[in-house]
């Protein structure tokens, strides 16, 4: 029993390691999605509660232009499981690779917290994943997006709009540090990015 409380520790502590440059992103990016927040009228406890509760950049800012224009809570829903869908694959293939005897109570702690840059680092842990390495993960990152957004509403209008405009990006730079490695390591991973980059190109021009 000691053990294995030492082991999920050890695979805790690892998750948290990784989780630790996400949080850092997280943080910028939210800051952007604070000076949103506040903009739309949201007061720092509910633009921070939003960020807790729903761990999605995209979502998160749709959400927050849809309350801004007064939308229905029918269409907010709507929207927001028309843009988290792809959760619903990740969670899929993450608790795939759980132990069967893992509870349902922690594959849903771990649906919970799955984020793109979350699902990248727990998709190349070596082996059959813990779920403690996701909330190893996941302790470093929530914290950084609800402080970031929290900061956001508080002081974000005294940075300069080019300032703003460097934090919204910084996400997209971090997303490729953990997609690229793996590239590397696998060809069908590499191909298939190849593949979503030449069809984004293609939306963004056809009709």
């Amino acid at each position: 029993m000691k053990e294995e409380k030492q082991k999920r520790k050890r695979v805790y502590l690892r998750g948290l390691r990784d989780g630790f440059p996400i949080g850092a992103g997280y943080f910028a990016v939210s800051f952007a999605v604070g000076i949103t927040a506040k903009n739309a009228g949201l007061t720092v406890c509910a633009a921070t509660v939003m960020s807790l509760l729903n761990l999605t950049s995209a979502g998160q800012a749709a959400a927050i232009s849809l309350i801004a224009v007064g939308t229905t809570a029918a269409e907010l829903a709507l929207t927001q499981l028309v843009i988290n869908a792809r959760y619903f694959l990740m969670s899929c293939a993450l608790s795939a690779r759980l132990a069967p005897q893992i509870s349902f109570f922690h594959r849903f702690l771990v649906a919970f917290g799955i984020t793109d840059e979350i699902f990248g680092i727990a998709s190349a842990y070596p082996g059959q994943l813990s779920p403690y390495y996701c909330y190893g993960a996941m302790s470093a990152a929530i914290p950084g997006w609800c402080a970031g957004t929290a900061l956001g509403v508080l002081f974000g209008n005294v940075l300069p709009a080019l300032v703003v405009d460097a934090l919204s990006v910084a996400l997209y730079g971090m997303f490729i540090a953990i997609i690229v490695p793996n590239t590397r390591q696998n060809r069908a991973v590499a191909a298939l990015v190849v593949c979503s980059m030449a069809a984004s190109w293609l939306m963004s021009i056809l009709p």
